[in-house]
């Protein structure tokens, strides 16, 4: 009987032992079963007074889950207590930014850690991208976040087609030093909107105000359109003026850049004599400001960030006026007409000029002849008739003076 014991003894201890090492596996099981996760719809970084609503997932179906907030200036109080399905946060101030967790109301482990970003704190950076925003597939483009505000670091995320929102990196700074961020070699992946953040170090979680949208555009991966204006790419002042861009393509929108500078997009409303798909941007009326090198570009709604490669360039010039006078396309008889018409103008011109100015002339040389004359007379009166003078005495007599100063 004793030895039937010891026999087994040995056999009850493996059996123990494989109990308990399955009871681990199985008790590491259904932790790693349990563990939680914490959303943030619609995004993570949330405008300050906006709202986000925070949801704890897990495999099972969860009926209640509690929220705790591992930092920031202080507790929350609506964070108390147990909440069903999901939460709404805010309208959220800086006090709401910071780092947050969720567990089940009974037991779990901790979901990891979510952080809640307050943005527009401060005053949106700007953002600009060289060479441009315009890059040819595998090459790189340097986007540079700079700002006024002495930011301790700038943070760069990025969007693309698909309209998700990731943060591309951070870059810690220095005073006014801008942070320069090399994107490439540029894929359809990369491509997207791009927008840059500032914060402090002393509340990592409070952001500035995005700033403005950097379109990023990958080009080269379709044939290029071609560009022309209508009636000619040399158009007097006042004339309206419409460029076309067109491809043999199926794009379904094109794009019009002048000097890098985009105009706006227009979809592909009609077809050219050639069948090839075109699109019509009319600028008005044309004035020197038009003046300048114009490109285009083809691309397909599906893919907004990829475009073809870029149209010959086309050389607008808007000059002169359209009151001035224009080289005439009439028949060349009614032509002949006119030139003569004009030289007989221009010939009466000359001889009403040369009628006027004999005219002229010769009044101004008979009044100086008259005057001469005048002259003349006067003196031989002077020199050649005795001169009398009455000159009245106190007694009213009267004295006459000969030529001679003798008194009669």
């Amino acid at each position: 009987m004793r030895l039937r014991s010891r026999a087994m003894c040995p056999t009850l201890l493996s059996l123990l032992s494989l109990g308990f090492y399955v009871s681990l596996r199985n008790w590491a099981a259904v932790g790693e079963y349990e563990k939680l996760s914490l959303s943030a719809w619609p995004s993570p970084v949330v405008p300050l007074g906006q709202t986000v609503t925070l949801q704890c997932h897990s495999h099972s179906p969860l009926e209640r889950f509690r929220l705790f907030k591992r930092d920031g200036k202080r507790r929350l109080p609506e964070l108390q207590g147990d909440h069903f399905n999901n939460f709404t946060l805010g309208p959220v101030t800086g006090e709401h930014a910071g780092s947050y967790t969720c567990s089940e109301a009974y037991w779990s482990a901790p979901s990891d850690p979510l952080q809640i970003v307050v943005s527009g704190v401060f005053k949106k950076p700007s953002i600009s991208a060289h060479p441009g925003p315009l890059v040819q597939q595998g090459d790189n483009v340097t986007l540079r976040c700079h700002s006024l505000v002495m930011f301790d670091k700038f943070i760069l995320h990025h969007e693309n087609s698909t309209g998700h929102f990731q943060r591309h990196g951070e870059m810690l700074t220095g005073g006014y030093a801008p942070a320069d961020f090399s994107i490439g070699p540029m894929t359809l992946v990369s491509a997207g909107t791009y927008r840059c953040y500032g914060s402090l170090r002393r509340s990592p979680y409070e952001w500035s105000a995005p700033s403005d949208p950097m379109d990023i555009m990958i080009t080269g991966l379709s044939k290029k359109p071609s560009l022309s204006a209508q009636g000619g790419s040399m158009v007097r002042s006042g004339e309206n003026v419409t460029l076309v861009c067109s491809s043999e393509s199926a794009f379904d929108q094109f794009h019009l850049l002048r000097e890098g500078v985009n105009l706006g997009r227009h979809l592909a409303g009609g077809q050219s004599p050639r069948r090839a798909l075109q699109a019509e941007f009319p600028l008005g009326p044309g004035t020197p400001a038009h003046s300048g090198v114009y490109r285009c570009y083809g691309s397909f709604t599906r893919s907004p960030y990829s475009w073809s490669n870029s149209s010959d360039p086309l050389f607008l010039s808007v000059t002169g006026s359209t009151t001035s006078t224009c080289p005439s396309t009439m028949d060349p008889h009614t032509t002949e007409e006119a030139q003569l018409s004009q030289a007989h103008s221009s010939t009466w011109y000359i001889v009403l000029g040369l009628v006027t100015a004999f005219t002229s002339t010769s009044i101004i040389l008979a009044a100086l002849v008259c005057h001469w004359c005048s002259t003349q007379n006067h003196v031989a009166i002077m020199e050649g008739e005795p001169m009398e003078a009455r000159i009245v005495n106190g007694e009213d007599s009267i004295v006459t003076i000969s030529p001679f100063g003798e008194m009669l």
